[in-house]
C-alpha cells in the first residue's frame, strides 16, 4: 500500500479504522507509511455503548473532525461498516480513498453508494468507490469466522436480488442490464461451487470469496446503483437494523440477516 500511495504522488494519509482493525492492520499501515516519508495521522472511529462502530452522523462528523486539513488520502481499514464511513467523507471533502479490507464479510468494499442510518433511517447515500483494494488473505484469514460466513452470506442473497431485478424489467420495465447481472451471477457461482473451502478459512477460500465479493462489487460499481446485488432482502437487512437500533438491542452482521 505504501508503495502505491508513493507512485501516486501521496505525501499524507490518514488511515481510519476501529480499536481492533487498527490492531489487525491500521497501525502496521501507518508505521509502513511513515517510514516511507509519508505524513499519516490514524484516525480511531469509536463505537456506541456496546462497542459497535454504526455508519451514522456521529461517526461521519467524529471522521471529519478529526481529519487534518493537509490529508490527501484517507485509507479505510475495516470491514463494511467503516468502508461506508469513509467513502462518504471521501465524496464530501473530494479525497480519494484506498480499500483496505480486514474481513471478506460484504460486497460493498468497491461500490459507490454508503448504506448511512440518518435520522434513524437506513439511507444508500451515493458517494465514492476505491481508487484501489489491497486485500490481505492472510489478514482475511484471521477474521471471525462470523464474519465470513457474512460475506458468504451476502452472496447468497444474490439469488433473490437478481431474480428480483429481472422481475423489475418484466413487471415494471425496469432498465436491466445482462452484463452486470452475469458478473453478479459468476461471483455468487463462484462462492457456492467452493462453499466447503470458504469454509475451512483456507488462503486459497478467503482469496474465492473475496473475488466473489468484489465482482459483486464491480457489477453495482458498472450500473451506479445497487441493483445487480440488492433487492428485497437488502430491505428486510436494513429494516431489522432500523428497528434493532431503536430497541438498543445488539446489531447483526448484514450477512447474517
Amino acid at each position: 500500500v505504501s508503495a502505491y500511495l508513493k507512485e501516486r504522488g501521496f505525501r499524507s494519509a490518514a488511515v481510519v479504522g476501529d480499536g481492533t482493525t487498527l490492531e489487525v492492520a491500521g497501525h502496521r499501515l501507518a508505521e509502513s507509511f511513515q517510514k516511507d516519508g509519508i505524513d499519516t495521522k490514524v484516525i480511531r472511529i469509536d463505537g456506541s455503548e456496546d462497542g459497535e462502530v454504526i455508519a451514522n452522523e456521529q461517526a461521519i462528523v467524529q471522521l471529519l473532525c478529526d481529519l487534518p486539513p493537509g490529508t490527501e488520502v484517507l485509507i479505510a481499514a475495516g470491514s463494511g461498516t467503516l468502508h461506508d464511513i469513509v467513502r462518504f467523507v471521501s465524496h464530501r471533502t473530494n479525497r480519494p480513498f484506498i480499500s483496505v479490507p480486514t474481513a471478506p464479510s460484504v460486497d460493498g468494499f468497491v461500490s459507490t453508494g454508503a448504506p448511512l442510518i440518518l435520522r434513524g433511517f437506513k439511507q444508500t447515500i451515493p458517494a465514492s468507490s476505491p481508487e484501489a483494494v489491497f486485500a490481505d488473505l492472510e489478514i482475511l484469514q484471521r477474521a471471525p469466522q462470523k464474519m465470513i460466513a457474512a460475506g458468504f452470506g451476502d452472496m447468497l442473497g444474490k439469488y433473490t436480488s437478481l431474480a428480483d431485478w429481472r422481475l423489475g424489467q418484466i413487471l415494471l420495465d425496469e432498465h436491466y442490464c445482462p452484463l452486470a447481472a452475469k458478473i453478479t451471477a459468476q461471483g455468487l457461482e463462484l462462492c457456492v461451487n467452493n462453499a466447503e473451502e470458504i469454509a475451512k478459512a483456507s488462503l486459497h477460500g478467503m482469496g474465492l470469496l473475496m473475488e466473489g465479493l468484489i465482482l459483486s462489487g464491480i457489477s453495482m460499481l458498472m450500473m451506479g446503483h445497487s441493483r445487480p446485488a440488492s433487492g428485497s432482502e437488502h430491505h428486510l437487512s436494513h429494516f431489522w437494523e432500523m428497528r434493532w437500533i431503536l430497541e438498543r438491542r445488539k446489531a447483526e452482521l448484514h450477512g447474517a440477516k
